[in-house]
């Protein structure tokens, strides 16, 4: 038996990597849950088979769209190679883990908008602008844009990430990268948008992860989609039907969490405060029932067959 804590690369705020050889990591995406860059003390039960449940279809439905290849490889314990891990573990992994490509993650955050919203409205009632994108005055938190915005961001290692305009982004990973990124993004976020729109879900912003994987073709031709994507931790959904810009909307997002956040005692830095139950349990309905109109599947189905749709 393969000692999978020798397999350990590192974590993220919700994902664990492991080493599977040369050419394939392990994604294993965990029940935690972070805000305001902290990861609480509080896990949100099932959070991680979301996730990885949400960002199968979209790889998926993109790839057959032909819009941009991705990292998914396999997502059965069975494909791990022999002795990796015994049936217990391979039970627990079961819908949360992702079998993917390497590929080196760009160095900016890929962030597409369709709504103002977030960090964008707080940019945008300072400047008039988000990550440069010159809007037109008199909107209002929430409007709906004539046409989705790239808005890129920094990746920081400490603290927040910092909105920042195509320019600089330019000057991270070059022209020619930045140019296929930001186009891909745009096409990535139309299709969710539309998919999202169907199921009475607006898809106001998202973030994605692209990289670039070996190979001797020019770097912007060699660039996939990574890590997750268009799931509740990485997006804002709100209700179409009670849709009202003009003010904050209710959401299928993590948006829940912040906002009981935001009305305790807490500086926002490490240790986060536990969530209380009726919290933690409303942020797993809102995760679940995103899942389950958008997929058009059930959770519980996932959950016990680990089938979508």
């Amino acid at each position: 038996m393969v000692d999978l804590a020798a397999r350990f690369v590192r974590s993220g705020k919700v994902r664990d990597i492991y080493d599977l050889d040369s050419e394939r990591l392990l994604l294993v995406a965990s029940d935690r849950i972070s805000a305001f860059d902290v990861v609480l003390p509080t896990a949100i039960p099932d959070k991680g088979r979301v996730l990885t449940g949400l960002s199968r279809y979209w790889f998926w439905q993109t790839e057959e769209a032909g819009i941009v290849p991705n990292h998914l490889l396999g997502t059965d314990p069975a494909d791990l190679p022999d002795g990796f891990v015994d049936d217990e573990t391979a039970a627990d992994l079961r819908g949360r883990m992702m079998i993917c490509r390497r590929a080196a993650p760009l160095p900016v955050e890929i962030i597409v908008r369709g709504y103002l919203s977030g960090s964008g409205w707080k940019d945008y009632q300072r400047t008039g602008a988000v990550s440069g994108v010159a809007l037109p005055a008199g909107l209002r938190e929430s409007d709906r844009f004539p046409e989705p915005i790239f808005t890129p961001s920094t990746k920081a290692e400490v603290g927040h990430d910092e909105n920042i305009d195509f320019a600089a982004m330019v000057k991270l990973v070059g022209q020619d990268v930045a140019e296929r990124a930001k186009q891909v993004a745009l096409d990535l976020y139309r299709f969710g948008a539309a998919r999202a729109e169907e199921a009475g879900i607006i898809l106001a912003d998202t973030k994605f992860e692209l990289g670039i994987v070996p190979g001797d073709a020019p770097e912007a031709d060699r660039l996939i989609l990574i890590d997750e994507v268009m799931t509740p931790d990485s997006s804002r959904f709100w209700e179409l039907a009670t849709y009202a810009p003009g003010k904050a909307q209710p959401s299928y997002d993590k948006q829940f969490v912040r906002d009981w956040l935001e009305q305790q005692p807490w500086d926002k830095t490490p240790p986060g405060p536990a969530l209380p139950d009726d919290v933690v349990s409303g942020t797993r309905s809102r995760y679940a029932e995103a899942f389950e109109r958008i997929t058009g599947g059930s959770f519980e189905r996932y959950l016990e067959q680990d089938v979508i749709g």
